[in-house]
C-alpha cells in the first residue's frame, strides 16, 4: 500500500491522501479579489484529487499583500470573492481547501514576479525594525504597540472571514521572509524591546498572532503554519531555534507544520536539490510532535512516496510540479500502482483506458 495515498486526519478534518498543492502566488487578483484566473487555476488541480489545496499567500490587510495583484481577506468584497471561488472549487472534487493568511511586512508592495518583483512604492511597508529588505528597497516603518495590536486583530479578523468563506483549514504564513519570519530572524529584527533580542522575545509576536488566529478559528478545524526553519546564513535564524519555536506550537493550537526555509534576505547560499528541505521537516517533526509537511523540489512520485513512507514527514507539498502538470496526482497514482479514482469526465484518458497515454508517458519520462 502507498503511504502517500493513505488518508491523514488533522484536527477534525480527514484528507484522502498526503498530497498537498503548495501555496503559489498568482499575482492575478484585482483589489485583493479573486478573479476567473483563480477558478481555472485551482479548479484544474482540484479535479485531480490532491488531499488539500492551499490558496496562495492572502493578505490580512491591504498593506499586507506581497503585491497590489495579490489576494486579500480583509473586507466584505475580498470575502465575497473568495466565497464564490471556494464554492466552485468544492464542486470540482473532494480536496480540502485551505488559505494561507499572510502579511508581507517589509517585502510588500512589489511588482508581479514576471515584472521583476521589485518594490513599487504603492504603500508604506511595516516591519519589526526600520531595516530594508535589500539595497534599493524602501525603509519600512517599525511597528509600535498600536501597530502590533492592529495586526493581531487583522489575523484574527481574517480567520473569522475564512470561516464564513467556507475554508476547511487556515495556514499562518511564518516563512519566506514575510512579517512573522522577520520578527523571528535576527537579520531583520533589530528591536530592543520585549519583541527583539533573545529568541524568546523574537518568538513573542508570531506566537501572539497564532493565538489570536486560533481564538477566532474553531478547534475542530485545522490551523497550520508554514515556517522557514533556517535562514542559511550566519547570524540568522537557525534550525535549532526553529525547533524551540516548533515546540511552542503545542501550546498555541497549531495542528500541522509545513517546513520551508530562507527568504528573509535577498541572497543566501541555499543548497537547492531534490528534497533539499526534507531533513528540516524531519527535525521539526521530531521537535514538535505535530504532523509535518515537507516541501521543496519534491518533483517525482517516487521521492514523495519515500519521504512519507520513511516517516520524514506526514505530507508533501507540491508547487511547480502542479503548475507543470495539474494532473500530478493521477500520474503519481499510475507510477505507484495505486487504483485512484479519476474524474468521470477524464476517465477515458488514463494509461489504463487510452493507448495514447501509454505511448506519451515514456516519451515524457525520457525528456526529463
Amino acid at each position: 500500500m502507498s503511504k502517500l495515498f493513505a488518508p491523514i486526519t488533522l484536527a477534525g478534518l480527514t484528507l484522502p491522501n498526503r498530497i498537498v498543492v503548495a501555496p503559489m502566488c498568482q499575482y492575478s487578483a484585482v483589489n485583493g479579489q479573486a478573479q476567473d484566473w483563480h477558478v481555472q487555476h485551482y479548479g484544474a488541480m482540484a479535479a485531480s484529487g490532491p488531499g488539500m489545496i492551499v490558496l496562495e499567500a492572502t493578505g490580512v490587510a491591504p498593506e499586507g499583500r506581497i503585491s497590489p495583484n495579490c489576494l486579500g481577506l480583509y473586507d466584505d468584497a475580498t470575502e465575497a470573492a473568495l466565497t464564490g471561488l471556494v464554492r466552485k472549487l468544492k464542486s470540482f472534487g473532494h480536496s480540502a481547501i485551505a488559505v494561507q493568511l499572510a502579511h508581507a511586512g517589509r517585502k510588500g508592495s512589489t511588482a508581479p514576479a514576471w515584472e521583476g518583483g521589485g518594490p513599487t512604492g504603492n504603500w508604506t511597508n511595516v516591519a519589526p525594525s526600520a531595516e530594508p529588505f535589500d539595497a534599493g528597497w524602501p525603509v519600512p516603518q517599525a511597528l509600535d504597540e498600536a501597530g502590533l495590536e492592529r495586526l493581531r486583530q487583522a489575523f484574527a479578523g481574517a480567520a473569522q472571514r475564512a470561516l464564513r468563506v467556507g475554508f476547511d483549514a487556515i495556514e499562518v504564513h511564518s516563512a519566506h521572509g514575510y512579517l512573522l519570519h522577520q520578527f523571528l530572524s535576527p537579520l531583520a529584527n533589530k528591536r530592543t524591546d520585549s519583541y527583539g533580542g533573545s529568541l524568546e522575545n523574537r518568538m513573542r509576536f508570531p506566537l501572539e498572532v497564532i493565538k489570536a488566529a486560533r481564538a477566532a478559528w474553531p478547534q475542530g478545524k485545522p490551523l497550520g503554519i508554514r515556517i522557514s526553519a533556517t535562514d542559511w546564513l550566519e547570524g540568522g535564524l537557525t534550525l535549532e531555534e526553529s525547533e524551540v519555536y516548533a515546540k511552542a506550537f503545542a501550546t498555541t493550537g497549531i495542528d500541522y507544520v509545513c517546513v520551508s526555509s530562507g527568504g528573509v534576505v535577498a541572497k543566501a547560499p541555499i543548497p537547492v536539490g531534490p528534497g533539499y528541505q526534507v531533513h528540516l521537516a524531519e527535525t521539526i517533526r521530531k521537535a514538535s510532535g505535530l504532523p509535518t509537511r515537507a516541501v521543496g523540489l519534491i518533483a517525482t512520485p517516487e521521492l514523495a512516496e519515500q519521504v512519507v513512507a520513511e516517516g520524514k514527514a506526514d505530507m508533501v507539498a507540491i508547487g511547480r510540479g502542479f503548475l507543470d502538470n495539474p494532473r500530478w496526482v493521477w500520474h503519481a497514482a499510475e507510477k505507484l500502482g495505486v487504483d485512484f479514482p479519476v474524474a468521470n469526465q477524464y476517465a477515458r484518458a488514463t494509461a489504463r483506458t487510452w493507448p495514447g497515454a501509454r505511448m506519451a508517458r515514456p516519451q515524457a519520462e525520457a525528456a526529463e
